[in-house]
């Protein structure tokens, strides 16, 4: 197996691991982001995140644990899991040529604030402000507002993520979010880098990414957790 198919399997962990390790905090054999970051931890012993999960509480109130198959343990006293998200993984085959109609402008810090907004507004629960450190953001203005946005999460050597798929509701179905992805998976493909991304089983979004070359590769879980 290559290592790229390996890093799928638990994409966080190997993200932690490689190109995302100085985002990395680790409690008891358990990866997490730095909470200002990302509120996302993974593992390789699904018996054996209990402890972690309490230490990691201490610093993020609300948090997630990735995983494909494993069901982490946690202590109740301690800890609440509010639910299990099913997700899926999809993967780049091969990209399909999609025309840009729209101005897409990479985003810097002074849009920090206005991604975060964006982002909570549309997808609450995922995104930090920091987040934006992950990897590049880019967004489609209109009348000087950012009205969509998608960026890049968790990357590795061999794999970068497209996510914050997201654009206001007074500005849908124009194609904003499928030109962005577009134009973001080319820049992955342009670092040689293989896209991937993330979503929740029935996603209407889905038939988006399929029409631009995504498949969807296997089963990916968010168990999300809250401290008591």
């Amino acid at each position: 197996m290559s290592h790229f198919k390996e890093t799928l399997k638990n994409p966080v962990w190997f993200a932690l691991s490689e190109a995302h390790e100085k985002l990395s905090v680790t409690y008891n054999g358990v990866k997490f982001y730095d909470p200002e970051v990302c509120p996302f931890g993974a593992f390789t012993d699904a018996a054996n995140t209990a402890e972690a999960l309490n230490a990691y509480a201490k610093s993020c109130d609300s948090f997630f644990l990735v995983s494909e198959f494993g069901i982490p343990t946690y202590d109740s006293n301690h800890i609440i899991l509010n639910r299990k998200i099913e997700g899926c993984q999809m993967v780049l085959n091969s990209l399909i040529e999609t025309p840009i109609t729209e101005t897409i402008v990479q985003l810097t810090e002074d849009d920090m604030e206005d991604i975060y907004n964006l982002v909570w507004l549309v997808m609450p629960g995922y995104y930090r402000k920091r987040t934006f450190e992950m990897g590049e953001y880019y967004g489609i203005f209109k009348e000087g507002k950012l009205v969509s946005v998608t960026g890049q999460r968790m990357q590795t050597d061999d794999f970068v993520e497209v996510s914050a798929v997201v654009t206001h509701s007074d500005y849908g179905r124009r194609g904003l979010a499928k030109q962005l992805v577009y134009h973001v998976t080319q820049q992955i493909l342009k670092n040689n880098k293989k896209p991937i991304l993330h979503t929740t089983k029935g996603n209407a979004a889905i038939p988006l990414y399929e029409k631009l070359g995504y498949q969807v590769a296997r089963d990916m879980n968010w168990w999300h957790f809250s401290r008591k």
